[in-house]
């Protein structure tokens, strides 16, 4: 018997209800007649019927999934997922499979990079569902699949436990697992909604505010125009996406629980909350006096106006642009991308390293310096009013180092490909962090259209590792993973 059917199973049927959510698009389709019905009922047949003969081959086997099970089912999900999510493009667009993987990733990582232009003109269906793709993997598929696999039978807490963002992934804010998986759906649910209302209300149709929604939401940043926010210019909607994607920065797991407990009080408890709130909104101070006294905007308040959104937009990893920054003075976009490396909160849909483990890194460093000047004191790494466990030290001191020489390796293997520093460098780093836009040829107004084949399977490499956080996706690539 093969060691991998309790795998095979799962995925059969993660898959098949996968493509279920390409009706939405097709009944969209049909309904705007945009001509794009054939691309969603052909890739809906073909990811279902893939799903159901690879559940089919595996029904017998019934054996709950093992920590082992679990690392390698949410690689398998989050590598082959996009295989199927991209046929629609294919189809419809005539996309190479290069690129229609490198959207389909995107989407799904929540990068929000993007390999079409034109966004104006395509087919409404399609932007839906790219904002689709933004919206589900924001919360994690395998979130939801905590929600409906005990159901069928199939336990996830392995899964969950893998791909759940952050250092402290055993915090259970509710008794049962699928319990959490539901609320955290519940709110994720909730604030879209609100979020569809107030671009609505604020004046966008009824699509961009749909499509908008999941992908501010998600942090990801694909849009149906070209121009993104800057096809509006209206300072109402800027402010409105400010606040949900703050919203969506901060830990999900904080807005359960202050929803269920009616109150803020969890944000006041939760250190990321705040730290997050004060580097994010004093970058952006900072960033509209340098910006202003540069000269690049004569008045102050337009220079903050800019600042807020497009500073915001990175730090969160969303990746929208109301203006085109890479025309900024360096130093400006250069701190937002330093921004996104870390900034979001653990538990929530943003990438980077997450600001829990940069304020354990900062602690850390700054234990060591008293530890040098004081040898023999006794100094925890304290976060919360609680102390940091030696072995979660240890586990964050390691993703530091994996990250940094990933990031290092990723940038020479670019340049090595005829790359010019700046772009490959700002390439990784808008990849590897799930952010989207980097600087000079995939700048905010550009596309990674520009990149070699090979430069876009190193793109969505290094967006896969940044979903997974490095380790799940390592975890299965390591030699020792595979030895029985």
């Amino acid at each position: 018997m093969s060691p991998y059917y309790p795998v095979i199973r799962v995925f059969g049927v993660l898959l098949a209800c996968f493509s279920l959510t390409m009706l939405v698009p097709l009944l969209f389709s049909h309904f705007v007649q945009d001509g794009a019905e054939t691309a969603y009922d052909e890739a809906a047949l073909l990811s279902f019927a893939v799903g159901i003969g690879l559940w089919w081959s595996a029904r017998r086997h019934k054996e709950d999934l093992k920590v082992r099970d679990g690392f390698l089912l949410v690689v398998v999900i989050w590598t082959l997922l996009p295989v199927f999510a991209c046929l629609p493009l294919i189809l419809q667009l005539h996309l190479t499979f290069t690129d229609a993987y490198f959207e389909a990733m995107s989407g799904l990582t929540t990068t929000g990079a993007t390999v079409i232009s034109g966004l104006d003109t395509l087919p409404p269906s399609i932007n839906l569902w790219r904002g689709m793709l933004v919206w589900l993997g924001g919360m994690g598929l395998i979130v939801l699949a905590v929600a409906v696999l005990p159901l069928l039978g199939i336990g996830g807490r392995q899964m969950f436990k893998a791909e759940t963002p952050g250092p402290m992934k055993d915090s259970n804010l509710t008794p049962r697992m699928a319990e959490t998986a539901k609320g955290l759906w519940v709110v994720y649910g909730v604030v879209t909604l609100l979020c569809i209302l107030a671009f609505r209300w604020a004046g966008m149709s009824w699509f961009d505010a749909v499509m908008h929604s999941f992908t501010t939401m998600g942090l990801g940043g694909f849009s149906s125009h070209d121009a993104s926010f800057g096809h509006w210019n209206s300072p109402l909607i800027e402010g409105i996406t400010v606040v949900f994607m703050l919203i969506a920065g901060m830990n999900f797991a904080t807005l359960f629980l202050a929803a269920r407990g009616r109150s803020l009080l969890p944000y006041a408890n939760d250190p990321e909350a705040r730290y997050f709130l004060g580097v994010t909104l004093a970058s952006v101070l900072g960033i509209a006096v340098y910006l202003h006294w540069q000269g690049v905007y004569p008045e102050f308040s337009t220079a903050l106006r800019h600042a807020l959104f497009n500073v915001v937009s990175i730090a969160t990893t969303t990746g929208f642009a109301s203006v085109d920054y890479n025309t900024w003075p360096i130093f400006a976009p250069l701190w937002m991308l330093f921004l996104c490396s870390f900034a979001t909160s653990a538990g929530s849909t943003g990438g980077g390293i997450k600001m829990m483990r940069a304020i354990i890194l900062y602690k850390q460093v700054y234990r060591e310096l008293l530890r040098a000047m004081h040898p023999r004191a006794v100094w925890p790494v304290r976060v919360g009013g609680g102390a940091v466990p030696q072995d979660i030290l240890t586990a964050v001191l390691a993703f530091g180092f994996a990250y940094m020489c990933i990031l290092v390796s990723l940038t020479l293997l670019m340049t090595l490909s005829g790359l010019d520093i700046l772009t490959a460098f700002t390439a990784v780093v808008a990849t590897v962090n799930n952010t989207g836009p980097g600087l000079n040829q995939v700048g905010p107004t550009t596309t990674f259209e520009v990149l070699t084949d090979f430069q876009t399977w190193v793109c969505s490499f290094a967006m896969l590792l940044g979903r997974l956080e490095i380790f799940t996706l390592l975890v299965v690539l390591a030699p020792a993973f595979w030895r029985r």
